[in-house]
């Protein structure tokens, strides 16, 4: 008898890994995800060799019966990928919760195919011929006493490195970190999904019983009221009007738009509140500013403000639904009369492409609605950047109009960033091409939540976004408003005077009350970027809930 039945165990392996493996291959080669669900799948596969290791002779059966269960998750992973080419994820559970059946059987007879069936056939019968190679262990007690313990390491052991500073062991960050590393793995994804469900479900609930303790805004009026009209609020992400040619950088990143200039009220000097985008449009979305982070909790925002002029509200959302970070948008998106929420993916290094907004926006201007309020969010040009835009959208290759500092791992992140802007110059576009095609009074409002610094600030040795370590490319982004002919003709404010006024978003809604005509208790003028009696303010930036740590970005930030 063999120390340790290596040929046994990588059948067993083998066999259990399959269950993943299907669905992580499909997913990484078709650009789906990256690597890290392949990997972490393969991984946490080990753990069903512990009871073969326990009880070698009966190996055929043990794992017979985990097959069962793992067959079952698989099959409804390459279901969901054939129908929807995405990872099965949490926020899938939201989806189908959320929905009625009659919701889901519509999306599943849309997308349904013929050859899904035999290609789910195939995957099964290729389950039982690599289970028929599983045979009983043939191992000596030490090797398995040897081995159980090791295959416990490696399963255990690096999320705890993970979380473990010095002498100090933080066992809630352990299981969270654990936890994440298991979900790729088939049945994990989805007892995991379902326990980080319920956790920002219950967030979400919070969130709702709040809200609802909030009264609707006071003294509005509408100097629209009975009007038609459809007015779009168009959420960018991650993107700096430093990388965008409409505003001058040097490389052609806006091509789309720079042909659409006579259309748009282009502003120059509009600066993000925050450098995440949970905080930025927590308070772009509503009453809360920089000096006042909690009128949120108390104040009605700006989807119940719409509601109650008479709109009929969409929310359409690229970002993804329901993870911890997202809590807060989901709950500002279930304010609205529908939602179409387009990404399921379970990481962020995943494609979902902004394209897809489209059909949903073509659908909501055809539903016969006279006034509509449209918030659509798109991922824009948000990290890891090679995957917003499909790899024929690929234009920036080389070091043509890379800056000469720039090495060669700089140069790839720059030229994937710039080709990210460049595709949502493409989606912008796109989506003001739809509401001219509609042909009604329409209005849109552009702005990205945030920006990000390429390695823009010396010395050129920083990517991302630090809010303890504020720059300028973190908070400079587009903003522009473009209305149609229809709207035009009844609205003819020329804002080029405005184009270069300094603002920040956390004055939006004051801005947008001017946008669409209203008036209500809180509305003040001189925080309108479009209104005469608007005054300049300090563009304050850091932890609003430290005050005394704010800085006047424009004063005292480091810049490129």
């Amino acid at each position: 008898m063999q120390w340790i039945d290596w040929r046994g165990l990588s059948r067993a392996f083998l066999f259990f890994w399959y269950f993943s493996a299907a669905t992580h291959f499909l997913l990484f080669f078709t650009g789906a995800t990256g690597f890290l669900p392949l990997r972490q799948g393969f991984v946490f596969s080990l753990l069903w060799l512990l009871p073969l290791l326990a009880f070698p002779a009966k190996a055929r059966q043990i794992s017979a019966v985990i097959g069962l269960l793992l067959g079952v998750g698989a099959l409804v992973n390459l279901g969901y990928f054939a129908i929807y080419r995405q990872e099965f994820s949490q926020s899938v559970l939201f989806i189908i919760f959320e929905s009625n059946p009659a919701e889901a059987s519509e999306y599943v007879d849309q997308y349904l195919r013929w050859w899904m069936f035999p290609g789910l056939f195939a995957f099964m019968a290729g389950a039982y011929a690599l289970w028929r190679g599983v045979r009983p262990l043939q191992m000596r007690p030490a090797g398995r006493a040897l081995l159980f313990p090791l295959v416990l390491a490696v399963l255990l052991v690096p999320p705890a490195m993970k979380v473990t500073r010095g002498s100090d062991f933080d066992w809630t960050r352990y299981q969270e970190s654990l936890l994440n590393r298991m979900e790729p793995a088939v049945p994990w994804q989805f007892l995991v999904g379902y326990r980080h469900y319920q956790e920002q479900l219950a967030g979400m609930q919070e969130l709702r019983e709040q809200a609802a303790k909030i009264p609707p805004i006071a003294d509005l009026q509408d100097a629209r009221a009975g009007k038609p009209g459809t007015l779009v609020l168009l959420l960018g992400e991650s993107t700096s009007r430093l990388h965008m040619s409409l505003y001058a950088y040097g490389r052609e990143t806006n091509p789309r738009l720079h042909a659409l200039r006579n259309e748009l009220s282009l502003f120059n000097q509009v600066f993000a509140s925050h450098p995440y985008t949970i905080e930025a449009l927590q308070q772009v979305l509503t009453f809360a500013d920089q000096k006042n982070p909690n009128l949120y909790l108390s104040q009605p925002s700006l989807m119940n403000i719409m509601q109650q002029a008479g709109y009929r509200t969409y929310w359409i959302t690229n970002q993804q639904t329901l993870t911890k970070r997202n809590t807060m948008l989901t709950n500002f998106s279930e304010q609205m009369d529908e939602q179409f929420y387009l990404n399921h993916q379970r990481s962020q290094n995943s494609y979902s492409f902004d394209s897809q907004v489209l059909e949903p926006l073509a659908q909501i201007l055809a539903d016969g609605q006279a006034r509509r309020f449209i918030v659509i969010h798109l991922l824009g040009t948000h990290m890891r950047y090679k995957y917003r835009f499909p790899p024929q959208a690929e234009y920036f290759k080389g070091r043509d109009g890379v800056p000469d500092w720039a090495d060669a791992e700089q140069a790839d992140f720059i030229n994937e960033y710039d080709n990210a802007v460049r595709y949502n110059d493409e989606v912008v576009a796109n989506v003001l091409a739809t509401l001219r095609q509609a042909d009604i009074p329409s209005q849109l409002v552009y702005f990205s939540d945030h920006g990000e610094d390429v390695y823009d600030t010396p010395p050129h040795d920083f990517i991302g976004r630090n809010e303890a370590k504020p720059t300028l490319p973190m908070y400079t982004v587009p903003f522009f408003i473009w209305r149609s002919p229809a709207w035009l003709a009844e609205d003819k404010r020329d804002y080029a005077a405005y184009a270069e006024r300094v603002y920040q978003l956390d004055s939006f809604i004051h801005t947008w009350a001017d946008v669409s005509g209203l008036r209500f208790a809180g509305y003040q003028p001189q925080r309108s970027l479009i209104n005469p009696a608007y005054q300049a303010q300090p563009v304050w930036v850091g932890d609003p809930g430290s005050p005394g740590h704010l800085i006047d970005l424009l004063a005292g930030a480091k810049k490129p």
